[in-house]
């Protein structure tokens, strides 16, 4: 584990404690899970970008081709 010094505005570091209060948790947990958060949906951006430039029309049409077209059942219409 490794230290950080993080400087905030206070107005955030306001919010932060409070939010960390109503959660029951310390600041510090609060502020490693909001980064772990927010680096999990960065990186699933960066992963689908590049599963996006693997991608191949001609590959999806040929398997759209399999699907069969039936009407949905009632409970799975929009």
């Amino acid at each position: 584990m490794s230290t950080i010094s993080l400087r905030l505005p206070a107005s955030l570091h306001k919010s932060v404690r409070e939010l960390a209060k109503k959660e029951d948790v310390s600041i510090n947990q609060l502020i490693t899970t909001a980064l772990a958060e927010k680096l999990s949906a960065l990186m699933t951006v960066e992963y689908l970008d590049e599963r996006a430039k693997r991608g191949s029309r001609r590959k999806f049409e040929r398997a759209m081709a399999k699907v069969r077209d039936v009407k949905p059942e009632d409970y799975d219409e929009l």
